[in-house]
């Protein structure tokens, strides 16, 4: 009887109870976007220059850091744009506006972006088809003073717009947005504050980290990047 006992002692030290909530915690879902940006034309929405054309490429960090709104995933929007060209008239007065309006004499302004504010709103997130709008609000630094030689190199940017991503492979989506608005002026850091506002197509190269994508539209998790 006691070898009994013991035995049965033994046997339920080896159970072993499962912690509560033992579900693996799944990763965020975030992406890098190679993206680039061409202006097709002006309008007088926040300024008034409207014979300007901006030109940019960097990259985009998205992240899935916020619940969701409208049925829309909120994503954190972070940016860097490395490369950024403005085409502007050659001669320009005070506040901005070409000298001679019919003139056709160009100059190129070189400068660099970063956007440490922005938010995406996506739709359908794991299916083929995904629209999305976006904000974001940087900073971007010129060369030279950007469209009034009595302006400041440093400008405010705000870029505002809509498009749609469309999965290439399991990790990579194509977006295309056709239009949005860009913005930036000096924002009254000098006493002059001449800005623009262009119209523009803009695209990108999204490579997905953290989670995998099946066909079956389903995503399967392996560790982080």
């Amino acid at each position: 009887m006691l070898s009994l006992l013991v035995a049965r002692d033994a046997r339920s030290q080896d159970i072993v109870t499962p912690p509560e909530n033992t579900q693996l915690k799944q990763p965020v879902e975030r992406e890098i976007i190679w993206e680039g940006m061409a202006s097709y034309g002006n309008y007088s929405l926040f300024a008034t220059e409207d014979m300007t054309k901006l030109y940019t490429a960097g990259l985009e960090y998205d992240r899935h850091s916020w619940d969701y709104f409208l049925r829309a995933r909120m994503d954190y929007v972070a940016e860097v744009l490395p490369f950024v060209l403005l085409v502007e008239p050659a001669d320009t007065n005070y506040f901005g506006d070409p000298s001679s309006p019919h003139s056709r004499n160009r100059k190129l302004v070189p400068g660099v972006g970063i956007t440490p504010i922005g938010l995406r709103m996506l739709w359908r997130g794991n299916r083929a088809i995904k629209p999305y709008m976006l904000v974001k609000g940087g900073l971007i630094v010129f060369t030279q003073k950007a469209i009034s030689n009595h302006a400041a190199y440093i400008n405010f940017s705000l870029h505002s717009g809509f498009g749609v991503q469309t999965i290439l492979t399991k990790r990579v989506d194509l977006r295309l947005g056709l239009w949005s608005d860009f913005h930036f002026s000096d924002a009254f850091i000098v006493p002059v504050n001449p800005g623009t506002d262009v119209m523009n197509a803009n695209w990108g190269i999204s490579y997905h980290l953290g989670p995998e994508r099946a066909k079956d539209g389903r995503r399967h998790w392996f560790p982080r990047l």
